[in-house]
């Protein structure tokens, strides 16, 4: 979540003074509601702040994984890859031309 998509800060919700006229809102009532705003605004700030850190662990352990791995992993021995080719060429012949190009 970026910076620039939050439009108002927990401080500014607190902060916030709404003017009163005659047939107005009643105060108490509005602070009540803007005081149960502010919680869930924290709350969910609060909840963003710790998903972004578990995202950045878990792509740290993402790399870290990725690159034991590159690390870890033989090349396959040049004879037994041939053999295996040549092993599924030949299947492949048989399945294809039948018995006539053993005959």
């Amino acid at each position: 979540m970026n910076q620039q998509d939050i439009r108002f800060t927990a401080k500014d919700i607190l902060e916030k003074d709404f003017k009163t006229s005659m047939r107005g809102y009643n105060p108490d009532e509005v602070d009540k509601f803007l005081d149960a705003i502010i919680q869930d605004y924290e709350a969910f700030q609060n909840k963003v702040a710790g998903l972004e850190q578990e995202n950045a662990q878990l792509k740290r352990e993402v790399k870290k994984l990725s690159e034991r791995s590159q690390r870890q992993t033989p090349a396959p021995a040049a004879g037994n890859t041939n053999y295996d080719i040549l092993q599924r060429l030949s299947n492949l012949e048989k399945k294809v031309f039948g018995s006539k190009l053993y005959e």
